[in-house]
């Protein structure tokens, strides 16, 4: 992995860009006990390719509901037209070509049931987060949709110099897509990166990149993010200071934000999301140990 390195920001309102530095990694022992974890995913994860292209390309999946919405039970799983279940944090194609990538939506704008990948679940579906054995919810909805880049992943003993320190939050990179039209749970859309924010929740860095659909109106004329200002004022704002307070009705401190609380540009951005496919490429090839994630 590159060394890190600051890239200077398009305009003063930018922050600058970082990349991660290499971390020190777990004693040989660990990796080894963690390597008999799971044979079958090994033999699995050792077939992936890692570069641009996948086994699948995103047309080709379609969701199965299991159980019922808002229930512990429910799951949203991915499989392909044969019917087999596949993985959308492992399966479906990150890169797209002509700077488009694959991005699954989880939580719908303007709901409030907080919908993630369950990382540590084989095939990873999609289900409503728990806390105590409860299910979770924002306390308000959230105004944009919301979900994750495929084959992506903040690895936890990652440390970046330039956002105090913080190590990877352990889960894929998070999409924040801010076209007009409300998407579904589960489903692929084809975005373009246009900004990210360095969030710093419970002192682990939890990246949010800002995108838009490719088929959304506005989104020839949206290339970068001060073309976000320009076509949607007070957005970038707007969704730090959701997720900066969003946890404060629940008696939690406010999430902080690194880089001067600014958001960065697009090439920022992209080298947030080179990283971390790297790691992915480690995680799944299990040169990192998986630990409790599932790589199937």
């Amino acid at each position: 992995m590159a060394t890190a390195r600051v890239m200077a920001a398009a305009t003063n309102a930018t922050a600058s860009c970082v990349l991660l530095k290499r971390p020190t990694r777990l004693s040989s022992k660990a990796h080894f006990n963690n390597l008999l974890f799971n044979k079958r995913q090994v033999l699995l994860s050792s077939k992936r390719l890692f570069s641009c292209k996948a086994i699948y390309n995103p047309s080709d999946f379609q969701i199965k509901e299991e159980g019922q919405p808002e229930s512990l039970d429910y799951r949203v799983f991915f499989q392909d037209h044969s019917g087999k279940r596949v993985s959308p944090w492992h399966d479906i194609p990150l890169h797209l070509g002509d700077g488009v990538f694959s991005f699954v939506l989880e939580i719908p704008k303007e709901s409030s049931a907080k919908m993630e990948v369950a990382t540590d679940e084989q095939y990873t579906p999609i289900k409503q987060d728990t806390k105590k054995g409860k299910l979770r919810y924002y306390p308000y909805n959230i105004n944009w949709n919301y979900g994750l880049l495929p084959q992506t992943w903040e690895d936890p003993s990652l440390a970046n110099s330039e956002v105090e320190g913080a190590l990877g939050d352990n889960d894929p990179v998070d999409v924040v897509e801010i076209g007009e039209r409300r998407g579904k749970t589960g489903e692929i859309l084809k975005v373009k990166p246009l900004a990210a924010l360095a969030m710093i929740d419970e002192g682990e860095l939890d990246w949010k990149i800002v995108a838009i659909s490719v088929d959304d109106p506005r989104a020839s004329v949206v290339n970068d993010v001060d073309d976000v200002e320009k076509h949607f004022p007070g957005t970038l704002t707007a969704i730090r200071d959701w997720f900066r307070d969003y946890k404060i009705p629940d008696g939690k401190p406010a999430n902080k934000f690194g880089l001067g609380n600014k958001p960065t540009n697009k090439d920022c951005a992209l080298k947030v999301i080179t990283e971390t496919n790297e790691s992915w490429a480690k995680l799944v090839k299990r040169s990192i140990p998986a630990r409790e994630l599932s790589l199937v």
